[in-house]
């Protein structure tokens, strides 16, 4: 299960504004690499909407079924606010309407195929 915690609202480029629902999935507990201590996280997402923001305030704290993948992506910088370090990232968190099983995770590559892992990563398989 995943929950709309809040809703923001966009622009497109022809002017008009829309609402993207916010989505969270529960927690996980993460062992750092750095300091091999362990810290709490949740995948989130957007989803975009077709509801007004009355609509949208009105819907966080809803729980909806399903979970939030890892789905492999042509590569982009990403800067991170504390350091200021830029780092690449060829992943991003989709919502998807299955519901995610036990500790393993689902990768869903640019092509719409998923991965199923233990350890996260998605490797390419070629099968004869």
């Amino acid at each position: 299960m995943v929950r709309i915690v809040n809703y923001i609202k966009r622009q497109k480029e022809d002017g008009t504004t829309f609402c993207t629902l916010e989505v969270q999935a529960g927690i996980e507990m993460v062992l750092s690499q750095k300091t091999n201590q362990y810290y709490v996280t949740a995948k989130k997402t957007f989803i975009s909407s077709t509801f007004d923001e009355e609509t949208c305030q009105a819907l966080i704290g809803t729980q909806v079924q399903g979970s939030i993948v890892k789905q492999v992506c042509e590569p982009y910088e990403y800067t991170v606010k504390d350091t200021g370090e830029v780092i690449v990232i060829n992943h991003r968190y989709v919502y998807s309407p299955q519901e995610a099983t036990g500790s393993s995770s689902t990768t869903v590559n640019s092509d719409g195929l998923e991965a199923f892992s233990k350890n996260g990563k998605y490797e390419t398989v070629l099968a004869d």
